[in-house]
């Protein structure tokens, strides 16, 4: 992956590098607030093609990184989503296992009688 990256970057370089030899034509450029001198038109072609890969690069940073704080938030909420429902079910057993020790509680202090008398026979 690497050699073909180098060697893509060394094809961009030398085309470039065509592209300045041949067109060496002077023209002026004129920004918005600025006045430029005179420049070789492929070397302001350069410019700005470098200038529109960066800045879409940097775009591209920024959407990435949005998307994948959106993808974590919601992974989140379902992970979320389901440790409620394991927490609901585990309250909902812990209640039922509470109710039955206090049934047992209870039956146990009404009929003292069974208890009692079972362990005198034995």
């Amino acid at each position: 992956m690497q050699y073909l990256l180098m060697l893509f970057l060394f094809g961009f370089f030398a085309y470039a590098l065509a592209l300045v030899v041949i067109n060496n034509n002077e023209v002026a450029v004129n920004l918005l607030f600025t006045q430029v001198p005179e420049m070789n038109f492929a070397l302001l072609l350069i410019i700005c093609i470098s200038l529109g890969v960066l800045i879409g690069i940097i775009l591209a940073l920024l959407m990435f990184k949005v998307l994948q704080n959106k993808w974590e938030l919601s992974r989140l909420k379902k992970e979320n989503s389901k440790l409620n429902h394991k927490l609901k079910k585990a309250t909902t057993e812990l209640e039922s296992l509470k109710a039955d020790k206090e049934l047992n509680v209870l039956d146990n202090a009404t009929n003292p009688m069974i208890e009692s008398s079972g362990s005198k026979k034995a």
